[in-house]
């Protein structure tokens, strides 16, 4: 070979070399996200543009109670859940992308659990693709649930912690040693269809399950989140850890007291619906055949305590209607999204105990469905129907009320 052909290709080379170490350069000063091509109208979320942002900024100074309804909480309640949730959510900038603010996540997700808006209906007013708030929405509920529930979603565990449960519900509803009103709610999704009829319910949907424990101020003490909506409402309560910490005594509720101007003590009690067994801590109503008036008394009184626990749910529903919709997730979201809504339930009531609260039972919570319409099993101990015995004629003697007897004679109860 000639000494000029050994020069060309030694030439052809070093440009070669100079081209790739221009290429790398050039890349090094121009980063770029690696995704997809953005679209411009997304792109420009970074410039402030998005309908979100604009629109928090415009109502939290013009219309308070529309920045309330928009985000179902006071700025000042936002802005206290975000200290609290700000350094799980947080995303750092890398070199190839600028994050989304961890503000701008929280404000996403909370939009989302007030609406039940599809992830793309989202992308439209937040410019952000709708695949990036699928991943961070769920994140973001986690976190919320983790971070609050130690002091927002805590069952008491001292006597004197039940006690007080008790003088409210028997200070607001007249009905005492009361330390709870239990229920339960279906949360539909649409679930895939390798699960059959697994999440398949009585009433034709898929579901799973929200039980649900509630003192006497809106405030759940206790969930139970995930199960299948095939289960018999009294299946999920036996085995719930609730029912089972019951009957292994391990709840420390109060010794048993006399219910006022009674001499027999009966212990604290959990009221529920006839869709629940009949135990020594759970108080259901009589069978409505062939009542006499003694037991019809009971039955209302017993009911308008129950009210706390159809009151959450529908002021859980109300305040974040992603509930109220068929949720297009997984099973394990839809728990995640469930947790965190019951979360932030508690923490709002918490933050604002003198609220929108009256006045909002949502009698027609199209999804958040009653358990079940089926009365439950009937085998219970005499113990505890004598316990029920001594309710009943305390609410027809020393703890009668003027207005009772209209209520259960002029509604046929």
């Amino acid at each position: 070979m000639s000494e000029s052909s050994d020069s060309d290709i030694e030439d052809v080379a070093a440009l070669a070399l100079i081209g790739v170490a221009d290429f790398m350069l050039q890349s090094v000063e121009k980063p770029k996200c690696r995704r997809r091509k953005t679209r411009e109208w997304i792109s420009r979320r970074q410039e402030g543009k998005g309908i979100l942002t604009m629109l928090n900024s415009e109502l939290l100074s013009e219309d308070h109670a529309s920045y309330i309804n928009y985000l179902r909480m006071t700025n000042m309640s936002f802005e206290k859940l975000l200290r609290s949730v700000e350094s799980a959510i947080g995303k750092e900038d890398t070199v190839m992308c600028e994050s989304i603010s961890a503000r701008n996540r929280l404000e996403i997700t909370l939009r989302f659990l007030a609406t039940g808006e599809s992830y793309r209906s989202l992308m439209y007013s937040t410019r952000v693709h709708e695949s990036t708030i699928s991943r961070f929405i769920p994140e973001v509920c986690k976190a919320i649930y983790n971070k609050l529930k130690k002091k927002y979603l805590k069952m008491p565990t001292t006597e004197r912690e039940w006690e007080k449960i008790a003088e409210q519900y028997y200070t607001k509803w007249d009905f005492p040693n009361c330390v709870g009103a239990l229920d339960g709610r279906h949360i539909k999704f649409k679930a895939p269809h390798s699960s059959g009829s697994y999440y398949y319910n009585y009433k034709g949907t898929n579901s799973i399950i929200l039980l649900g424990l509630v003192d006497a101020e809106y405030k759940f003490l206790y969930v139970n989140v995930g199960v299948n909506g095939r289960i018999s409402d009294g299946g999920v309560y036996r085995e719930s850890y609730l029912s089972q910490a019951i009957r292994e005594n391990s709840i420390n509720f109060p010794p048993a007291k006399a219910l006022p101007g009674r001499s027999l003590k009966v212990p604290y009690v959990i009221v529920a619906d006839d869709a629940f067994p009949l135990s020594e801590r759970i108080l259901k109503p009589y069978s409505s055949r062939n009542l006499n008036y003694e037991c019809r008394i009971f039955n209302y009184r017993l009911s308008r305590a129950r009210r706390m626990v159809e009151s959450a749910f529908g002021i859980l529903a109300n305040r974040f209607r992603v509930l109220l919709n068929s949720i297009n997730l997984s099973v394990d979201k839809v728990e995640v999204i469930t947790l965190c809504s019951v979360v932030l339930h508690n923490f709002l009531i918490t933050e604002n105990p003198i609220n929108e609260l009256h006045g909002t039972i949502i009698h027609n919570t199209a999804n958040v469905d009653h358990i079940n319409d089926q009365q439950g099993g009937n085998r219970s101990s005499n113990l505890a129907r004598n316990i029920r015995s001594e309710f009943k004629d305390f609410f027809n003697t020393v703890g009668a009320r003027d207005w009772q007897h209209d209520q259960v004679t002029n509604n046929n109860m």
